[in-house]
Formats: structure tokens, sequence, C-alpha cells
């Protein structure tokens, strides 16, 4: 992936950045000194750093049907925590080239749940995993009209066959997901951080979009 070089600044001083691996993601080494609370630079430091980049996801939300959508699919990284390895997730990709984050996660929700996404609230952007990884993700509340559902909310498969993707797309009541977010029982935290969103502005998104 190509990489944008780290910029000193008033307050953080860059002085090597190695790329010691570069995949699908860039893995550096960063060498750094930052400015301390009583106003001195650290001494010099040396970070590992995975860059992924920028991101987009998205809680879809039929106010009609008060159904919330979900994905599920299988995580290496949950399997490698001790997790439960399929987890429950809100649709989500990384942003492509320059486009925005809206674009790319409408461009998602096609290929994620196959749903078209009407109008959308933004929710905030979050740094993941601060103290390794600068992926940073953007997230909106969608607005979604659900067709037919089948049992226990099954919409369908999705995913793209050329990423090997396996997606299980389901609409849940959402008092029942918001319930499960409120007790802790989704480690994935882009969908709690989403679900908790939601939680307090449940009311608020049935009257802006019925």
């Amino acid at each position: 992936m190509h990489l944008t070089p780290l910029a000193s600044s008033a307050d953080v001083t860059i002085d090597f950045e190695e790329t010691v691996w570069n995949g699908r993601f860039a893995l550096q080494r960063i060498g750094f000194r930052n400015r301390r609370f009583d106003g001195a630079l650290s001494a010099p430091r040396e970070w590992e750093l995975l860059r992924r980049g920028t991101a987009a996801a998205v809680l879809p939300y039929d106010p009609v049907a008060d159904m919330v959508v979900t994905i599920e699919q299988f995580r290496l990284p949950a399997y490698a925590a001790g997790l439960p390895p399929v987890m429950v997730e809100l649709a989500a990709g990384l942003t492509d080239g320059s486009e925005t984050a809206e674009a790319t996660i409408r461009r998602e929700a096609v290929e994620e749940m196959g749903l078209e996404l009407g109008p959308m609230e933004r929710i905030g952007a979050f740094l993941l995993t601060p103290g390794g990884c600068d992926e940073t993700c953007t997230l909106f509340a969608g607005r979604v009209s659900l067709g037919e559902i089948g049992p226990d909310g099954l919409l369908g498969m999705r995913g793209l066959a050329s990423e090997h993707e396996d997606i299980r797309v389901r609409a849940l009541p959402a008092a029942h997901v918001i319930e499960q977010a409120l007790a802790g029982a989704y480690p994935n935290s882009v969908a709690t951080i989403g679900l908790l969103w939601f939680a307090a502005k449940r009311d608020w998104l049935r009257e802006r979009w019925a």
C-alpha cells in the first residue's frame, strides 16, 4: 500500500520511519519524540505501527419495521484473541482511494448486505486501536427499507467471491440489539459504539425517518 510519510510538528518529532512489511497493509517501525505534559520533549522512542488507513461503517435501520440489520462473518483476529470467531458486526469497509466515507459505506452496504441506503446520519469517527494501528472508522446510521425477512431474521448470504467473503445478513428487532449491546454481548467495538448511540437516538431517528 502507498504510505504518506508522517510529518513532524511542534509537538511531535519524527526521527525515522522504517517499513518492515508492506503487503495488504503496512507495518512500520517509527522513531519519534513527543511533547510531554511538563512541556519538554520525551526521550527518543520507538513504536510499531500498523497502517490500515480510513474505513467507514453503517448501522442500517428500518424505522417502520423498527429493525436493525447486522452481519455475521468469521474473523481470524477474534479467533486469535480467544473470542467466538463468528462476530456480529455492522457492514464496514476500507475507503477506496479518494472516495468519501459516505461513498465507501454506500458501496459496502450493497456488497455486504444487498441493501441501498437512504438518508444517513453521521455518528462520529473513531480510532479503533490507538495503541498500535492508525485505522480510523467513520460510523453512520443509514435508513433502509426491508423486504421479505426469513426465519430468525435471515435476509440472505452475501460477500464478494473475489475476496472469499462469507457473510450472513440478519434483521433483528431494535429492542433486542440494544439490550444485547448494553449487556456487552457484542465484542466488536464498532457494532457496540453504533448500537449504544442508537439506544440514545432511536426515538429521534424514528421520528426523523418515518
